[in-house]
């Protein structure tokens, strides 16, 4: 009797310690979104009127991907590809939500996205910050695989009022009354939750609206801000340092605790700089948020894992966000289902050297009646420029579209559509046949 009984405590005990080694192996996955970031306004991208030392410090322990993009160069459908793992577009999220009641047909579906899959994989899922993906309490974060919420659902949000209380925020689905500094209190909750989620693997999707308008200084800031001469541009680098400063607590936190290095960091822009609204650069790049040039989707692509990844590395080849469903789910190590084909890949192999071929044979855009796609070095686009007025109802088309070597012409100055018609002829051909995979938009701009 007592031998059985000794079995069975040891059984017991082996089977304890086999499910706390298969959950202290399982990394910890964070999502770190800035919300209209200039490319050029990291340190690590070159900047030199802001300082950006803790989003910096990501790059010097992981990865830089200097070809990073995102799906779509505005807000919302950016955020529902990246949660997809697929182009927005097979769901019909091409465009902002114009009214309350569109909300996100990824959603409606009940499609796979990452915090469900990562809540079915045994993670503690936690969003703080920016939501945009539909404002009914159907589609609010809780009820959409997250078991903890703090943020706002819409596009935007006062950083502080007259009476410095943002009435628009919310945790889980009650009303909160904040007092901080948003981007404060978006950091103070995301290191709460990391506390509260320490002893088992969690996901936190950290959403911020900075640098989004509108401009609203932080109380507290470099003093080398102070020097800046635009006052527009010193309110932007102020909400920029604010937002440095959230993250670094939010490592700091990681390392007090021991979980930063097995803690898979991700930190990415959901598109380009706001030039025009928010007094973000994007350097050489043409064009902003909401065109197809480079301007508009091309963002800052930041990988940490210190205990598997190499640090300090230069990855060149394109990579897009929806690669960071795929990539995370294969750093659980779980073997995770998905109902349908996913657009983005594991960047695991690519990132450790394994595989030396590109990730993607091509990129693919489709914006109302913009376009583009990038293939190898080679884009071709359709844009708003002096060639190209828009009409907001015009149907996406890739006739007449301009061909650029990035390599070569990282600005998109020179179009070499006339001297390279097999080149434009490939391109076309492959964006075509993408664009019959698309449904129609869920809504109109």
């Amino acid at each position: 009797m007592i031998q059985n009984l000794s079995r069975c405590l040891l059984t017991l005990l082996f089977v304890a310690l086999a499910n706390f080694s298969h959950a202290a192996s399982k990394p910890n996955i964070i999502i770190i979104l800035a919300d209209d970031l200039g490319y050029a306004d990291l340190g690590v991208h070159g900047c030199k009127d802001i300082h950006t030392p803790h989003i910096d410090s990501i790059a010097k322990n992981g990865i830089r991907c200097t070809n990073g993009y995102a799906s779509s160069p505005t807000c919302s459908p950016s955020r529902a590809g990246l949660l997809a793992g697929r182009y927005q577009q097979r769901f019909g999220h091409e465009f902002n939500p114009v009214v309350a009641e569109n909300n996100s047909p990824l959603f409606s579906a009940q499609d796979g996205t990452l915090p469900r899959m990562l809540k079915n994989a045994g993670y503690k899922t936690g969003m703080v910050g920016k939501w945009h993906l539909g404002t009914s309490e159907k589609f609010n974060p809780i009820n959409q695989g997250f078991d903890e919420y703090f943020g706002f659902l819409g596009n935007a949000n006062t950083y502080t009022n007259g009476k410095n209380i943002n009435s628009s925020i919310v945790r889980g689905t009650k009303p909160h009354e904040e007092k901080e500094y948003l981007t404060d209190a978006f950091g103070r909750e995301a290191v709460a939750f990391v506390d509260k989620q320490k002893k088992d693997p969690f996901f936190l999707y950290l959403a911020f609206n900075a640098v989004h308008s509108p401009l609203q200084a932080s109380p507290k800031h470099d003093i080398d801000i102070d020097r800046i001469p635009n006052p527009n541009r010193r309110t932007y680098a102020s909400m920029l340092f604010a937002m440095d400063d959230a993250i670094g607590k939010l490592l700091a936190k990681l390392e007090k605790e021991n979980l930063i290095e097995n803690t898979l960091i991700f930190f990415i822009s959901d598109n380009g700089g706001a030039e025009t609204m928010n007094f973000s650069d994007n350097g050489h790049l043409k064009g902003t948020a909401s065109t197809t040039w480079e301007g508009g989707i091309r963002v800052p692509f930041l990988v940490q894992w210190k205990s598997v990844l190499p640090k300090g590395k230069i990855y060149d080849h394109p990579v897009i966000h929806l690669d960071i469903l795929p990539t995370a789910l294969a750093a659980t190590g779980e073997k995770i289902s998905h109902k349908n084909k996913l657009d983005g890949v594991n960047l695991l192999p690519y990132f450790k050297g394994e595989n030396k071929e590109p990730p993607h044979d091509a990129l693919y855009w489709r914006f109302g009646a913009q376009m583009a796609i990038r293939m190898g070095d080679w884009k071709l686009t359709k844009a708003p420029d002096e060639d190209f007025k828009f009409n907001r109802n015009n149907i996406a088309s890739a006739e007449d579209s301009h061909l650029y070597n990035l390599k070569e012409d990282i600005g998109e100055t020179n179009n070499l559509s006339d001297s390279n018609p097999e080149k434009v002829k490939a391109l076309k051909e492959a964006w075509n046949q993408w664009n019959k995979e698309l449904m129609k938009p869920a809504w109109g701009q």
